[in-house]
């Protein structure tokens, strides 16, 4: 069943135009809340139609799942036609979001100043590489390029002998979208206050650089610099999971009250008297031998007797899983984080929503709609005659889905 109508976002109506990652997971976030999400495709498809495994070959699990809850129809923007009929879909809308480069997006004749004008309430919001202010404007942008670009590769270098390695998840692309969501959603709140559209800038490489020097910016904070951009503890080489006797484990012994509880816990050995583990400060001072001592000691251990004495010393840890152990965790069980449904597709199994509205939950939507699977309805919606649709469909300006 749809998610659309349930949600604190029920009645919010959104253009999508994102393709890939970066857009769609901000848009699936807006389905999963009950907005009305129509994913405006060109008569290709989303990239990620076709990225395997997939029992349907232009809808692999990735794009079901990223484009859960949404409507497709496709337009061939290249035609006056589509391009009219895409204004018009903009008339009612609440949102426009694509991920074309600003120069791109020109071209077609949709910037803000052509969607404002049939919308004066609508929000424009422009998710792409870099921010068109600067020099790096029209430069294509990908996961890994921003990665590269924003110091995340060069920090990950610091933790692999210098190796310069990709985080092994999409960060770029799903930082920004978070921070794609949270804008838009921002300015619905501003024009429910003012009535005001705006037109809204979410660039991958300012949104990363911002998300690493949360914690790295460190010295360089003041002018002159007190030191370099770099937050030692999170680069230390010893940071890392602790090899136990028989495999590993995930600890965060963190502030002076967990020292004191380990040190407790442990039998307080001599060592543990060492003023470098005296004070948040100090221990900062000193990370890579302190973090080398607690790997000695966590040797001497198994891992199961490493949780049951550090839960009850309440001491932040975890053994290690793997995406596998996941899909049978206890927690995420118990709470219903994973929902199986019967579709068209078989059983799929979704990762839930991750947060809660005591009011107005959201819910999973169908899986990511077939290609132009609702360009029909959606034209039939926003007011087009049987004759005009039908037109529309004849010159290829609008495409159907294709027979299954």
């Amino acid at each position: 069943m749809s998610g659309r109508g349930q949600g604190p976002l029920a009645g919010v109506r959104v253009l999508d135009l994102t393709s890939v990652l970066m857009g769609p997971y901000a848009t699936q976030i807006f389905a999963d809340l009950g907005a009305d999400v129509i994913k405006v495709e060109s008569p290709d498809g989303d990239t990620t139609r076709y990225l395997p495994p997939g029992n349907d070959p232009a809808r692999g699990g990735m794009f079901m799942n990223v484009n859960r809850g949404k409507r497709s129809i496709v337009l061939d923007l290249k035609q006056p036609s589509a391009k009219e009929a895409l204004l018009k879909l903009a008339e009612t809308a609440d949102v426009f979001i694509h991920s074309m480069r600003a120069q791109a997006i020109g071209r077609l004749g949709l910037d803000y100043p052509a969607l404002q004008a049939v919308n004066p309430r609508i929000l424009y919001a422009n998710l792409y590489g870099f921010a068109r202010s600067g020099p790096y404007r029209d430069y294509p942008a990908y996961d890994d390029i921003v990665q590269a670009a924003s110091g995340i590769v060069d920090l990950q270098a610091r933790l692999s002998k210098g190796e310069p390695t990709y985080l092994a998840t999409v960060v770029a692309d799903k930082v920004a979208g978070l921070t794609g969501a949270y804008a838009v959603m921002a300015a619905l709140y501003a024009r429910e206050r003012t009535g005001l559209g705006q037109e809204i800038e979410v660039p991958m490489f300012e949104t990363l650089v911002s998300f690493a020097t949360v914690e790295h910016l460190c010295g360089s904070l003041f002018v002159p610099p007190l030191g370099p951009p770099e937050y030692p503890r999170a680069t230390s080489e010893a940071r890392r999971p602790y090899k136990t006797a028989d495999g590993y484990i995930g600890v965060m012994i963190y502030n002076d009250k967990h020292w004191r509880a380990f040190f407790h816990a442990i039998g307080d050995p001599e060592w543990s008297k060492d003023p470098m583990f005296a004070s948040m400060r100090t221990r900062t001072q000193n990370i890579g031998k302190v973090l080398a001592q607690v790997a000695a000691v966590m040797e001497q251990r198994t891992t199961d007797e490493w949780m049951a004495l550090l839960r009850e010393a309440q001491i932040p840890a975890m053994a290690i899983a793997s995406l596998t152990d996941l899909l049978h965790d206890p927690h995420l069980v118990e709470t219903g984080f994973w929902q199986e449904r019967e579709t068209e597709e078989g059983v799929l199994r979704f990762p839930g929503i991750p947060t809660g509205f005591s009011a107005t939950p959201g819910a999973i939507g169908e899986p990511g709609p077939a290609l132009g699977a609702d360009s029909r309805a959606i034209l039939d919606e926003a007011g087009f005659g049987s004759a005009e649709i039908d037109a529309l469909i004849g010159t290829g300006a609008v495409r159907l889905a294709e027979p299954a």
